[in-house]
């Protein structure tokens, strides 16, 4: 492997209009990245709890009973 100049010294310059393009785009990839995994994980969960309530039998409601009234 040969030398280069690019590896020993810092490249020029870049502008502030560069750098704060490539920060905006890191940025919105970032943020669309994590959008997907949560809507991903929320159909996943969503799915699953479907499928939990399809599968459980039905729940008879308890009779309630009544509330004794304590006398003063």
């Amino acid at each position: 492997m040969t030398a280069t100049k690019d590896q020993f010294f810092k490249p020029g310059r870049v502008s502030a209009t560069d750098k704060l393009a490539t920060t905006d785009k890191v940025a919105r990839e970032i943020i669309a990245e994590e959008a997907t995994r949560i809507l991903t994980k929320t159909e996943r969960l969503r799915r699953l709890r479907i499928e939990r309530e399809a599968s459980a039998p039905e729940e008879k409601p308890k009779k309630s009973r009544a509330r004794k009234v304590a006398a003063k």
